[in-house]
């Protein structure tokens, strides 16, 4: 899949998160992609492992952005877990 489309899907995944979670996340668009991009690589690998399908998705369909969403929503859960006690 073309890069572009990768970053874009990132980027929808990553602000659906960020507006779901309503934290304090200081973050650029540049941080708000790379999010959704390992969010999808996160969910897909939680879709995976309960057996409902495999392999990483980058397509625009209301599952694969639903796991994306899902392991962006993982990843600043622990991210929050890891940095509370600074700043």
């Amino acid at each position: 899949m073309d890069i572009l489309a990768i970053m874009l899907f990132g980027l929808i995944a990553g602000a659906i998160a960020k507006f779901i979670m309503s934290g304090n996340q200081v973050m650029g668009w540049i941080l708000t992609i790379i999010l959704g991009i390992v969010g999808s690589f996160v969910g897909s690998a939680i879709y995976s492992l309960t057996g409902l399908g495999s392999g990483v998705m980058f397509a625009l369909s209301f599952w694969s952005i639903f796991s994306a969403v899902l392991g962006a929503i993982i990843v600043l859960l622990v991210y929050g877990a890891l940095t509370k006690g600074r700043g």
